[in-house]
């Protein structure tokens, strides 16, 4: 099951409220992505997100622990909408 439901392949989405995801790059409000997948590593509690941000093809990785980005991940939908595409 994926965990982030509410996300589409080739939909694009805007950053609503900033995070910072597991190799500590803050996401911006305002920062545009296109939703290309996601892929998990169920032995590091890993989630790798492939999106492309502001144009370029990027990697978001996310640890689904609670003490890293597990609430961020639980509440996406609070930090990404969705958007047209720029």
């Amino acid at each position: 099951m994926s965990a982030i439901t509410h996300m589409a392949p080739g939909q694009s989405y805007r950053v609503v409220r900033p995070f910072t995801d597991f190799d500590g790059r803050v996401h911006a409000v305002g920062d545009i992505w296109q939703f290309r997948g996601e892929s998990f590593l169920p032995y590091d509690d890993g989630l790798s997100l492939f999106v492309t941000i502001n144009g370029k093809d990027e990697q978001v990785r996310m640890r689904l622990d609670p003490e890293d980005q597990g609430r961020i991940v639980d509440w996406f939908a609070d930090y990404l909408e969705e958007t047209m595409p720029a």
